[in-house]
């Protein structure tokens, strides 16, 4: 029971991003490279959180101190990302142009969105894993689901919030992103301060007990409603429009028909 739980819950949590990873990412190597380079700064800013948690010992216990400065750590990690990602924008090109791999698109540095893309979904790639791996490791078992008082809801509720932290991430690097490049602020506060208030939410997950749920929907719900906002916000950001999709549907509609 306890191994069905575990495949479970890793479908839920890594089975749409594992999806976008092999339709979008996989058949491109520069997309991997920046992906691992993305995840790479997602480290370096837990590093420095958990360094700056061990240094201030009288706040260790409090574990809103080290998330509030996680989440500040991580927002500058990623603009330094993106910082990164600017100066090394036109070596990239050059390289991709040189390059005889008909993988490797050259677009994709001209097309700043991808790289947006590919840079906020490394990181809650990696967020996710490091956030969920070790409850899939105690969740293979040996052992019963609230044999101790524990919420049964833990498990599936960690993997169905891992997957929203994915998302978002993604989102969230689409519209920093932009928001930088067009000088626009408060698409960057926006997204600090939503990230900021999700991850908050989490805390009040420590407050449920065996027999209530609803503590957990207070943080899964207003995650999952900041995803379809911010989803729709990067839709636009990077071009996307009604109209758009609708002629891409119809396009892929008709050639499905033709095969």
């Amino acid at each position: 029971m306890t191994l069905m739980e575990f495949f479970g819950c890793t479908f839920i949590a890594f089975g749409l991003p594992f999806a976008l990873f092999l339709f979008t990412i996989a058949r491109d190597p520069m997309r991997v490279i920046v992906l691992m380079a993305s995840g790479f700064f997602w480290l370096l800013s837990l590093l420095i959180s958990s360094l700056l948690w061990y240094a201030v010992v009288p706040l260790r216990d409090k574990l809103a101190f080290g998330l509030v400065f996680s989440v500040i750590l991580q927002e500058g990690f990623r603009y330094l990302f993106w910082k990164t990602l600017r100066m090394a924008n036109d070596g990239l090109l050059k390289m991709t142009q040189q390059s005889d791999n008909a993988n490797v698109t050259p677009k994709d540095f001209s097309n700043k969105h991808i790289m947006s893309y590919v840079s906020g979904f490394g990181f809650g790639l990696i967020s996710g894993a490091f956030s969920i791996i070790n409850v899939l490791a105690d969740m293979s078992g040996p052992g019963t689901i609230g044999i101790h008082g524990d919420s049964k809801y833990f498990f599936w509720s960690t993997a169905f919030l891992t997957l929203s932290f994915i998302l978002l991430h993604t989102c969230w690097g689409i519209i920093f992103f932009d928001a930088l490049d067009r000088r626009v602020y408060y698409r960057v506060a926006l997204v600090v301060v939503s990230h900021l208030v999700i991850s908050c939410l989490t805390l009040l997950n420590q407050q449920s007990d065996i027999d209530n749920s609803n503590i957990y929907l207070g943080s899964i719900l207003p995650a999952y409603v900041c995803l379809i906002v911010t989803a729709c916000l990067a839709f636009i950001t990077a071009g996307g429009s009604l109209v758009n999709l609708k002629a891409a549907l119809v396009c892929r509609k008709g050639r499905y028909e033709i095969d």
